[in-house]
């Protein structure tokens, strides 16, 4: 069975374990105090299971939190034009980020950059950031790892030619952070400013019946 605590938090949790035995065969308060401790990255790093919805044509939420930011992006690099959605997670949100849609991973670039509060509209470009291109035939989803103020551990599992399922587990964040997905124009936006989302089970966009045809054809 699955322990529903990502990988990534067992550097933190067995040097906190063990200083946990220690304290507490020696100084008790100290012991409880680093229990604590390991309590809180074991939930911070919690990965629970989720119920991922299957229909097509859905753009699922790569990332548990709030939405702070929705807002139409001029043509770039990585789509003609679009909309930029913003998701910030907290401390005490589930850091695990997930497939937006079923595809390939076709392309990953990092961005070196500042730790500004992940809250703040500047961190989108401005911060320090993974940006991962997701591909289904001619559907091209993009979604930014962002780091925080106190996020300075950006990790992403996937590689450049990886097919994903929609909402399949492929990076996380340390320490609160920001992700934005920027999703094409033919895409009807389903949540506001102040919603909460879940990583994998929400849906936050929905395309045309037409795209959605294609992105069926193209193996989605």
């Amino acid at each position: 069975m699955r322990l529903p605590i990502a990988r990534e938090a067992w550097p933190f949790l067995l040097p906190l374990l063990g200083l946990t035995v220690i304290g507490l065969a020696t100084i008790p308060v100290l012991g409880v105090t680093f229990l604590l401790l390991a309590a809180f990255v074991g939930y911070f790093f919690r990965d629970p299971e989720r119920s991922i919805p299957t229909q097509s044509g859905l753009l699922l939420s790569p990332a548990d939190g709030k939405i702070v930011d929705i807002r139409p992006i001029p043509p770039g690099e990585a789509l003609p034009a679009g909309t930029l959605i913003s998701i910030f997670l907290s401390v005490f949100d589930v850091h695990v980020n997930r497939a937006p849609i079923a595809g390939t991973v076709a392309d990953m670039r990092y961005q070196a950059g500042k730790f500004l509060p992940a809250f703040k509209p500047a961190a989108s470009a401005q911060n320090e950031q993974n940006i991962v291109t997701f591909r289904a035939g001619e559907l091209c989803v993009v979604v930014k790892q962002i780091a925080g103020i106190l996020a300075r551990r950006i990790v992403c599992r996937a590689k450049v030619g990886d097919h994903l399922r929609a909402g399949e587990r492929f990076g996380l964040i340390r320490f609160g952070s920001r992700v934005d997905v920027l999703l094409p124009a033919d895409f009807v936006v389903h949540i506001q400013v102040g919603q909460r989302v879940r990583g994998g089970e929400s849906v936050i966009a929905a395309c045309s019946p037409q795209l959605a045809q294609l992105q069926s054809s193209a193996g989605v």
